[in-house]
């Protein structure tokens, strides 16, 4: 008598979708809603940057166009197919043992939510499960966390920059990942509801996990110094716009990230958006403190002129005049002042 075979164990499939977008994104996010059918078999994640002290409709809007149902979930929720989470304003959204985590752990680039934070967080739990999907935005938030979806054996997907309201997100990220689907944003429905149906890779093991792990636990609950994140790259004279904590430098693949021992994470361009608009702060500081001596001076002068302490007087307003001169040069540094970013290569290449 022939001995049974043992059942087959089904391979998982890709059914664990996240989504970024950023300036741009409620339109692209509609569009890409009325595309999928009500039997779409996945649940899908989505952070997108809006005002952190203002509540979102965007799960009302959603809801008015889409078969699948959206909200912004409770933290610990288990995670259900066919269901569309959003990240609440200034809330991360993670996702951990299936269940949505909704926590207010470190920004990145600025933000919470963060785009890679939820990216980093699918990766680190569901590996080759996931197709990870960057659409339309300013800066780069989002690169490192699909950079980390791929190396985990998912999916990178990005939007078509010509095709996006706001290319650099997705241009960023087409430098730095060598991504699996480059598609417009009326293809991208579709491409998700035929990459649900196909089985996942065999989950590959990876390198640095336990940064992947550290960095997840910083989006969790905040700080990086007691789980050693100072000890995961190299430690660089910059300092955190944010807390002014030390910065330490980490490399993926070609993507150069920073991160403070308190938790705060930064790109290259995130950070040099933050510092160039903290020089620019302290100009204004500088001019005002410079024109605030000017009018002491003068209020001063003016007063020995009623004195009749015209020496005094003379004095008092010789320097204030000197003062207004040192400020020509602070206010003329301000007005040729750039906001500089990552985005300003792109966007001198765009104009050339």
């Amino acid at each position: 008598m022939a001995t049974p075979s043992p059942p087959k164990t089904r391979r998982p499939r890709r059914d664990i979708i996240v989504i970024g977008a950023s300036a741009g994104g409620v339109t692209a996010l509609l569009a890409l809603a009325k595309t999928l059918p009500a039997d779409f078999p996945a649940p899908i994640f989505v952070v997108l940057h809006v005002a952190p002290d203002s509540p979102s409709i965007m799960p009302q809007l959603l809801n008015s166009v889409s078969a699948l149902h959206a909200k912004h979930p409770q933290n610990g929720e288990v995670v259900q197919p066919g269901t569309i989470y959003l990240a609440p304003p200034n809330h991360h959204l993670l996702l951990e043992d299936d269940r949505v985590l909704v926590t207010r752990g470190s920004k990145e680039n600025r933000f919470r939510p963060s785009i890679d934070a939820l990216f980093r967080s699918a990766a680190y739990t569901y590996g080759p499960r996931v197709p990870g999907v960057v659409l339309t935005g300013y800066l780069d938030d989002g690169t490192s966390g699909l950079w980390s979806v791929q190396r985990m054996g998912g999916l990178a997907i990005v939007q078509d920059p010509h095709d996006a309201e706001q290319p650099a997100m997705p241009t960023n990220a087409l430098e730095f990942v060598e991504v699996d689907y480059l598609v417009p944003l009326a293809e991208l429905g579709p491409l998700l509801v035929r990459l649900t149906l196909e089985p996942a890779k065999t989950r590959l093991p990876a390198a640095q996990l336990d940064l992947l792990k550290i960095e997840l636990t910083i989006a969790k609950q905040g700080g990086g110094f007691e789980m050693g994140i100072i000890d995961k790259g190299e430690l660089t004279p910059f300092t955190c716009p944010d807390c002014h904590g030390a910065l330490t430098q980490l490399i993926e693949g070609k993507l150069i990230r920073y991160r403070c021992h308190t938790g705060h994470a930064y790109t290259v361009s995130a950070l040099l958006s933050e510092v160039s608009a903290s020089v620019e702060s302290l100009l204004y500081q500088s001019l005002r403190g410079l024109e605030e001596t000017q009018l002491l001076l003068q209020n001063l002068g003016g007063h020995f002129q009623a004195e009749k302490q015209a020496a005094v007087a003379e004095l008092f307003i010789q320097k204030a005049a000197e003062t207004g001169e040192r400020a020509q040069p602070v206010h003329a540094s301000i007005l040729q002042h750039e906001a500089l970013s990552g985005d300003f290569q792109y966007y001198q290449k765009k104009l050339a």
